[in-house]
């Protein structure tokens, strides 16, 4: 009879005995039943926990138990009862979903004769019925996730294991794949979801929070939004610039994080002691409005609060020159694969020094789009501009006065963080001391000096992501475009990357972004709801969420009208019987 729990005791792990500890004398214990957060910044310890839940790495010290099944002596029967599904995508891209299905059932030695009815289950399950002979690397990031659910649950698992299953995946694909994981857990098994939505991990029943290797919180995620009880505040009625009010509120001794909500600041307070509104440039009619704490809010406040409001980015850029007041214009562009249409008639013109966001489910067409207007892909109809320059006609002039972070980085895996810079300034014309001037500057201003000559493909993802905004900005370009640029990454850096984005748009640069991450919509001063690709809805975050209201949900978060919207058009666009 196996032991219900999982338990870890004083639990060390380093990859070398001349390198620092990557774990620290961790303890806890997981129980069966629930679903178990695992959260914490990037290089917090979370994948290499999981990995030893596997018997993949063996602790440098202490011990893992899973079941009863101790890690070290037990790893072969350890493997009949996990379902492990890691962070990159660990599908065959060049099978079909159900040629994987059928690989993943051989590997775990599933009788033959079980697998149809296995398959039917499991495709039903993850509504992939109608994609089985489709290539996994043509499915969408959330059938991607769906499916290598499925491959992890080819055999029903004691511990089920999902390493951070919803990044890149949008908001109605993260509540299935929720939904779909809730309707797994009964009082034999036990999940444990790593995540970097915190909203994910306030909904489950225990979380377990680790920072630097070692254990800070575990526990109900209620117990520690506790913390920051009574100290959450929305700064609304703004009449001024919220971004400079966000950058004012966040220079305060009395306010320890910040960010923006549509038209509202909301802050967190060290204490009990309020900013003063006058110093914050809110405008005569602002105030300070109590609001309920989130575990955000209280993740960031064990951290040690957030990064601060002033950009070492935008502070090192010179202003730029008055131009035309449209900088980006989609004039409906339409682009045709075959006989699919992946974007029809989609038009967009973005202010100078505006944020407008592109929001859509995955495939919906927003890279596609995206990648018209970087002068990437040919529309097959419609014209895309930047800074008055026609895509098509003057590419090189066009690029050269934009930014571009894709989505899939941009960077060369196998160059080092150095030679990256290196590369990609020369690329964007920088030469002699005015490059080395440049290179030395993003190296300051992102850190990067630990990770020089590491080579990129191995970087955390932080930093990964750091370098690859480094690489998108040294030319100083007027229009910056970012297709999902804080994907996975956790809430500190997230808004480090918002602060020099902020900065940036205050500099007069205008910027076009794409994410599935809602709180980070809520920065766009503009919104484009891209589905089925079409634009089916424009206007402020706050717009979108009044025209989403309904007497079921009289005052809508962003992800909600997101959700609503697109049913609402569904409903209107439905063929009649």
């Amino acid at each position: 009879m196996l032991d219900k729990s999982l338990v870890i005791e004083n639990l060390s792990y380093s990859y070398g005995k001349h390198l620092p500890l990557t774990l620290s004398l961790l303890s806890a214990t997981i129980q069966p039943g629930i679903i178990t957060g695992l959260v914490g910044p990037d290089g917090a310890g979370k994948t290499t926990l999981m990995r030893l839940m596997t018997a993949l790495l063996l602790p440098s010290s202490g011990s893992l138990t899973v079941f009863g099944l101790e890690t070290r002596t037990s790893a072969s029967q350890l493997h009949e009862i996990i379902g492990y599904m890691p962070q990159k995508f660990g599908l065959y891209e060049d099978l079909s979903v159900i040629q994987n299905l059928r690989l993943y059932a051989d590997l775990r030695n599933v009788p033959e004769s079980d697998h149809q009815q296995l398959f039917a289950r499991l495709l039903a399950f993850t509504g992939l019925e109608f994609f089985q002979k489709r290539l996994a690397g043509r499915l969408s990031g959330g059938m991607k996730q769906k499916l290598g659910l499925a491959c992890a649950l080819i055999r029903k698992p004691r511990l089920l294991l999902l390493d951070e299953p919803s990044v890149g995946v949008d908001p109605v694909s993260r509540r299935e794949l929720w939904r779909m994981v809730q309707e797994l857990v009964d009082t034999e098994t036990a999940v444990i979801w790593s995540t970097a939505y915190l909203d994910e991990a306030e909904l489950c029943q225990d979380v377990l929070l680790l920072d630097g290797g070692r254990l800070i919180f575990s526990g109900p995620p209620q117990q520690l939004t506790e913390r920051v009880a009574g100290r959450c505040f929305q700064i609304q009625k703004i009449t001024g610039n919220r971004r400079q009010v966000l950058t004012n509120a966040l220079q305060q001794k009395e306010v320890q994080d910040g960010i923006i909500q549509g038209q509202n600041v909301r802050i967190v307070l060290r204490g009990q002691n309020q900013p003063t509104l006058s110093l914050l440039n809110a405008g005569a009619d602002a105030r300070l409005v109590p609001v309920h704490s989130r575990f955000e809010d209280a993740y960031v406040d064990a951290m040690g609060g957030g990064p601060g409001g002033i950009s070492a980015l935008a502070a090192a850029m010179s202003p730029l020159p008055d131009e035309q007041d449209i900088t980006v214009e989609a004039n409906n562009l339409t682009k045709c694969f075959g006989d699919f249409t992946a974007v029809q008639d989609v038009s967009f013109a973005i202010h100078r020094g505006e944020i407008f966001g592109l929001l859509g489910p995955n495939g919906a067409g927003k890279s596609t789009t995206f990648k018209m207007m970087c002068g990437l892909l040919r529309p097959t109809s419609g014209t895309g501009r930047v800074v008055g320059l026609d895509l098509q006609k003057a590419p090189g002039k066009a690029r050269s006065r934009l930014g571009y972070m894709a989505q899939k980085f941009s960077l060369y895996g196998d160059l080092s963080a150095r030679q990256n810079l290196n590369f990609f300034s020369g690329i964007y014309g920088l030469a002699g001391i005015r490059q080395k001037e440049t290179v030395a500057r993003m190296i300051d201003i992102f850190g990067l000096q630990p990770h020089l000559a590491d080579s990129a493909k191995n970087l955390p993802l932080g930093f990964k992501q750091r370098l690859a905004l480094a690489c998108s900005v040294m030319h100083e370009p007027a229009v910056l475009f970012l297709d999902e640029p804080t994907s996975g990454v956790d809430p500190l850096t997230r808004r480090e990357f918002w602060t020099h984005i902020n900065g940036l748009v205050e500099h007069g640069v205008t910027v076009l972004v794409t994410t599935h991450f809602m709180d980070e919509a809520e920065y766009c001063d503009r919104i484009g709801l891209v589905y089925r690709g079409q634009m089916i809805a424009t206007g402020p975050p706050d717009e979108l969420k009044a025209q989403a209201r309904s007497p079921q949900i009289p005052n809508p978060t962003l992800e909600e009208a997101f959700i609503a919207l697109l049913k609402q058009w569904d409903a209107s666009h439905e063929e009649p019987l």
